[in-house]
């Protein structure tokens, strides 16, 4: 049988850095809100077949927006990222195979290009241990403690790791069910990787920004103006 892919996109946060009086995956950015420019990005391949939404049992904004029919809502979402993914796995439990392959990308990344999407699923489409799309570090980093700095940290190896993620079903769902402490879970592969796993990272070539201050959004405006989905 061939693999399948689906998307799972974890909007139960608020995101309160962006100073904004709504969640901002509600906020609009040109013609579309954050969240439907994310979901867009997520469908530009065709083999990703539908996509899940995991947002607040309380989300009131989600209902109001306009989605393609292979998008759907699941008002699932928990205190945290990997709760919220996991519940969403939880609700696809009954319609996906061990080996079908799960992309979670966030709801704030939405100059996610085609490209990047592309070569990810190619690079990493078929591997039981998964990976993401991620970029290297190219700045200076300090450790610091307060404002003082303690040591310059090798970057040798480091990389900034980007969405989307992408695992077997059964995989990430186990890797998430088996971990006793779902707040220090920061991303998918962290779980895979406590699971014993080693995802490879897939290099990002687009600006896949992540907006999480109003500082991110002219950036992101520019990016999203240059690719013609403003």
């Amino acid at each position: 049988m061939a693999i399948r892919f689906f998307g799972l996109i974890p909007a139960a946060g608020f995101g309160s850095r962006m100073g904004a009086d709504i969640p901002k995956q509600y906020v609009r950015l040109g013609s579309r809100t954050l969240l439907q420019h994310s979901v867009a990005a997520l469908m530009s391949d065709p083999r990703v077949r539908q996509v899940l939404i995991v947002v607040s049992p309380a989300d009131r904004h989600a209902r109001a927006l306009t989605f393609p029919p292979a998008v759907r809502l699941a008002p699932v979402g928990g205190a945290s990222r990997a709760e919220s993914v996991r519940n969403g796995l939880r609700t696809l439990a009954d319609e996906l195979a061990a080996d079908d392959r799960v992309l979670v990308h966030d709801a704030a990344r939405p100059c996610l290009s085609a490209q990047d999407l592309s070569a990810l699923i190619d690079a990493v489409g078929t591997q039981d241990a998964g990976g993401l799309l991620a970029a290297p570090l190219s700045d200076t980093v300090k450790r610091v403690d307060r404002t003082e700095v303690i040591e310059t940290v090798e970057r040798a190896g480091l990389w900034r790791a980007q969405t989307p993620q992408l695992f077997p079903f059964g995989i990430l769902l186990r890797a998430l069910e088996s971990c006793q402490d779902l707040d220090a879970v920061t991303d998918e592969a962290s779980a895979v990787e406590r699971f014993g796993l080693r995802p490879r990272v897939v290099s990002a070539t687009g600006a896949n920004l992540k907006l999480t201050t109003p500082a991110d959004w002219p950036l992101a405006e520019a990016v999203l103006k240059a690719s013609g989905r403003w």
